[in-house]
């Protein structure tokens, strides 16, 4: 093994390596029952204060609606709703509640832009006639009706034009072509 790659260490930490946000831990010392989860420690004030406020409903019950609330507090320390822990997958909730129906583009509501007619139309044109190719005139003959000077700009091409085609043909059809025009023009 190369330096450079000796150097290299990669980690990554599994779900059980991973400690969850917890409350009533410091160094060796914890709080009796706990540490307490955040909705452990909602349960327990909101259980409690719901409790205390309809004392008059559950009275005749006995113990049995704190050792309800007690064991609700025992049973949020760990939930998971998906993977996630519940005050995230509460809040993940609400936003999907609070999104625009369409989404967001741009941070922006995406909305659909009203609907209008599309007009159009098109045009039937006959297709064009193959044109023969023509040989191709040198430089030194000057054609008929013209003056035997040219200027630089007026020029023409010693390579000679491939003759329009009907229908589209590939590269190497036109390769083809060209080559059979070479050949029989020498």
């Amino acid at each position: 093994m190369s330096a450079a790659t000796a150097g290299r260490v990669g980690r990554f930490y599994t779900s059980a390596r991973r400690h969850p946000w917890v409350l009533g831990k410091v160094a060796d010392w914890k709080i009796p029952l706990g540490p307490y989860t955040p909705a452990q420690i909602a349960v327990a004030v909101g259980g409690g204060f719901l409790l205390v406020k309809t004392i008059s409903w559950w009275s005749w019950m006995g113990p049995v609606p704190i050792v309800a609330w007690v064991l609700t507090v025992w049973a949020v320390r760990r939930p998971k709703i998906k993977g996630r822990a519940p005050l995230q997958a509460a809040l993940g909730w609400v936003l999907l509640a609070w999104q625009p129906q369409g989404g967001r583009v741009g941070g922006r509501a995406a909305r659909d832009r009203m609907s209008r007619p599309l007009f159009g139309g098109f045009t039937l044109e006959e297709a064009a006639p193959a044109v023969p190719v023509m040989a191709t005139s040198r430089v030194d003959q000057p054609a008929a009706g013209r003056t035997a000077h040219r200027g630089p700009s007026a020029r023409p091409s010693m390579r000679p034009r491939p003759a329009p085609q009907a229908h589209p043909v590939s590269g190497v059809q036109q390769l083809l072509a060209l080559a059979e025009q070479a050949g029989g023009a020498r």
